[in-house]
């Protein structure tokens, strides 16, 4: 298995944001947004670059994916997040390549070892191009009472590579699914962290390896930032490029397994613009990383605006098909979300609501 100082040399950080911009000389300084205000154009930028063609659809373990993962990290950086990974903000996740024999026909399958050193005595092909790894930055919260409890925001950057073509286009840049809830994620943390500190600490996890079965959700659950006797909740993000007109149409959010806890319930009462999944039938509390930490105790869901489009899955899942003006509304949502649960009181499920820890992960993940 290659070793912290390998990762961190393929993860090099960039030298600045895609985000950050000079004055013009001379100019006169904007007026101060909102704390929730969330630029259009910021988020436009960050999608377009995580969903470019060069990153190949940000497979696990490729060359697009550490790509990302350079982007990423450079952004929480910027946003003053404290690197939290065991090489900066980069979090290894030691993973290899198997085959496996399903009906008769052999499929490659991506699969998470047992620890670091699991990974030294490798055979070459079954290590992939490039080290996996999960990006992590903090904010640690301030107040004495409740700094050492933790509320973790999470999505999952990677996705499904390059594969067959459909119409001539074999990249799935994976805008939606899962750049839209990344961009959100550095978002929330960017103007978090130019506010007051959060009371709670903040935990901004980037994971990999969601699409070949939460692996680096998995991972982290078993090496956290915070333990997660500590985490009083997890706000997933995943799939907001597109408004749902079951929900309310642009600018809403809605959440999965809302009745489960008192998650839900808080953000209503607080005038959030956050409501139940419209599709309970679709079972989406058990297809993304969330259900990783609800399994373990910790209140999780997942905020969306998936409306069942047809790119799901497939090329012509690209940037050019979000609503940026949509998504920034979402995430100021979002960013008034986490300030609740970061400064306010810990959700708790709802009876039943909590997942037994052996039950099976639904397939077909969001």
């Amino acid at each position: 298995m290659r070793s912290s100082a390998t990762i961190a040399a393929l993860f090099l950080l960039c030298a600045a944001p895609l985000a950050a911009q000079q004055p013009a000389r001379g100019a006169r300084p904007a007026r101060a947004p909102r704390a929730d205000s969330v630029p259009v154009g910021d988020v436009a930028r960050l999608l377009d670059a995580l969903a470019a063609d060069s990153l190949e659809g940000r497979d696990t373990g490729s060359r697009g994916s550490a790509a990302a993962a350079r982007i990423i990290a450079a952004e929480l950086r910027a946003a003053g997040a404290e690197p939290a990974g065991d090489s900066g903000y980069f979090q290894s996740v030691p993973v290899a390549r198997t085959t496996v024999t399903v009906q008769g026909r052999v499929r490659t399958r991506v699969v998470l070892l047992p620890d670091l050193a699991a990974g030294d005595t490798l055979a070459a092909e079954s290590r992939l191009p490039v080290a996996a790894a999960n990006v992590v930055g903090v904010l640690p919260g301030q107040d004495p009472q409740l700094q050492d409890e933790a509320v973790v925001v999470t999505a999952h950057y990677d996705h499904l590579g390059i594969g067959q073509p459909v119409n001539g286009d074999s990249v799935y840049n994976g805008a939606d699914d899962d750049a839209s809830g990344t961009a959100a994620v550095l978002e929330i943390a960017r103007l978090l962290g130019r506010g007051p500190a959060p009371k709670r600490t903040v935990v901004f996890l980037l994971v990999t390896g969601e699409e070949r079965g939460m692996l680096g959700t998995r991972w982290y659950l078993d090496h956290p930032v915070v333990p997660l006797g500590r985490t009083v909740a997890n706000l997933n993000v995943e799939m907001i490029g597109r408004p749902d007109s079951l929900a309310g149409g642009p600018g809403t959010g809605w959440l999965t397994g809302f009745e489960r806890s008192t998650m839900g319930t808080m953000l209503r009462e607080a005038g959030i613009p956050i409501v139940p999944d419209p599709r309970p039938d679709q079972h989406f509390f058990e297809r993304s990383d969330n259900y990783a930490f609800a399994r373990r105790g910790v209140v999780a869901h997942t905020l969306s605006t998936y409306d069942l489009h047809a790119d799901y899955h497939r090329p012509s899942d690209e940037a050019r098909f979000t609503n940026p003006a949509h998504m920034a509304q979402v995430i100021g949502a979002a960013v008034r979300a986490v300030r609740l649960l970061a400064d306010g009181p810990a959700p708790q499920w709802a009876p039943g609501g909590r997942p037994d820890e052996q039950a099976p992960r639904r397939p077909g993940g969001q």
